[in-house]
């Protein structure tokens, strides 16, 4: 078999380049042709993942299962002529959390089958997180228990790829991992991972492994998730600093071959972002903060379509967006707390950008084509550019970016894949 581009990621650190990654956690397929366009400009490989509430065998919440999931990101590829050899696949939380309300041996049964279905439709990064309590568990496992399940997992994956000539996966571990999409709450401060817990994490697995019987499997972890000190909430962001992380970054030194994995880095700023790389965080993921500044767009669009043309839609999308959440708030209502006037607020300008749920439904992705084919074909004024969609007023100005309205869109996406991409440039 093929050995991945992040086999020797560890290494990075000491060449001259590229120092880490971003990770693209989105099924948007403008945020993936987005980051398609700017990974070419750059002639950058692009690692996109999926997570297993968004795809999986049964569908996920995009309805894809993770075949459909390449095939649709394969699509875009062909489109934007993103060359396929430097497209990365992952796949983000695989484990039993889609289904930790059965019991733990049904939810691990079926966390087997869709890591099984990752690994054959070509996902060459998988991360393995088994940190929650099933039913009747404690909300954290202990790490052994923790580490067994993770194991069970890769071996799942190996065998599915027995006798494959494709590329050999990447694994990701780890027991400190932050809940995905974001915090439920506002935060003040987050306590960093201990060097010691980095250190038995790894130590733990590789004994689980080795009682599964796939040491080889080991041999290709190349990272651990762990907490650098970084997160946000629906209103905050708890910004990185260095010197509360440096001594789990010096544990890197005890771990030949691999790097640490950061998650929800989104909203960090640029030098932030750096210095989470130098400092070994070279897997950087973000997928609110990307379709955040999309949502930006698009309501800054709709904005100014209301100016151009006004009467012309019956509704517009913010009022589209808010009827429907408010109607179908099983996305947002556990993430959202305080008065209605706060939750107004959150369904739309939160952080964790819960609307993210909803592009595809079918009333919000209407609206949107609304929108759009409304626009179709107008120069956008740059006063209302700089009026609406200040971000972008100087990218038009400066003729990098076209004053229309798809463009305006990418651009908005672009701003923040720049800051990652120039991050992992280091």
């Amino acid at each position: 078999m093929q050995k991945s581009y992040l086999t020797d990621i560890a290494q990075w650190r000491n060449g001259t380049g590229v120092k880490g990654i971003p990770s693209i956690c989105s099924a948007h397929p403008l945020v993936i042709e987005a980051s398609m366009l700017h990974a070419l400009k750059q002639g950058a490989h692009l690692l996109v993942e999926a997570t297993c509430n968004q795809v999986n065998q049964d569908g996920g919440y995009t309805g894809m299962t993770p075949a459909d999931f390449r095939a649709f990101v394969e699509n875009i590829a062909a489109d934007t002529g993103f060359p396929l050899e430097r497209l990365i696949l992952g796949g983000d939380h695989l484990g039993p959390n889609p289904w930790k309300s059965l019991p733990a041996d049904e939810a691990m049964a079926k966390a087997c089958v869709m890591i099984e279905a990752f690994a054959k439709a070509g996902f060459t990064k998988l991360h393995l997180d088994t940190s929650m309590g099933c039913a009747g568990e404690p909300v954290a496992l202990p790490d052994a228990t923790t580490a067994e399940r993770a194991a069970k997992l890769a071996a799942v994956a190996e065998a599915a790829l027995k006798g494959s000539n494709g590329i050999k996966p990447v694994y990701i571990v780890g027991t400190e991992v932050p809940i995905p999409g974001g915090a439920m709450e506002e935060l003040d401060e987050l306590e960093v991972t201990k060097p010691e817990a980095a250190r038995e994490t790894i130590a733990i697995h590789r004994k689980a492994f080795e009682a599964a019987g796939v040491s080889d499997a080991f041999a290709r972890v190349i990272g651990a998730v762990v907490q650098p000190g970084v997160e946000f909430g629906n209103e905050n962001v708890i910004a990185y600093a260095p010197e509360k992380a440096a001594a789990l970054s010096a544990t890197l030194s005890d771990m030949p071959g691999m790097v640490f994995e950061a998650h929800s880095t989104d909203y960090q700023t640029r030098d932030m972002l750096r210095q989470l790389v130098m400092d070994g965080f070279a897997i950087l993921k973000v997928g609110p903060g990307l379709t955040f500044a999309l949502r930006e767009a698009y309501y800054g669009l709709d904005q100014i379509a209301a100016f151009l043309f006004p009467g012309m839609r019956k509704e517009t999308l913010v009022a589209t967006i808010e009827r429907v959440l408010t109607a179908d708030p099983k996305n947002w209502d556990k993430y959202y707390h305080g008065t209605d006037a706060e939750k107004h607020i959150q369904r739309h300008f939160s952080y964790s950008d819960r609307i993210r749920y909803y592009w595809p439904q079918p009333e919000i992705d209407a609206a949107v084509k609304a929108l759009f084919a409304l626009l179709d074909g107008v120069e956008i004024p740059e006063t209302l550019i700089n009026q609406y969609l200040t971000g972008a007023y100087v990218g038009v100005r400066d003729s990098k970016v076209k004053p229309d309205a798809r463009s305006l869109a990418l651009a908005a996406v672009d701003r923040v894949l720049e800051d990652y991409f120039e991050a992992c440039r280091a």
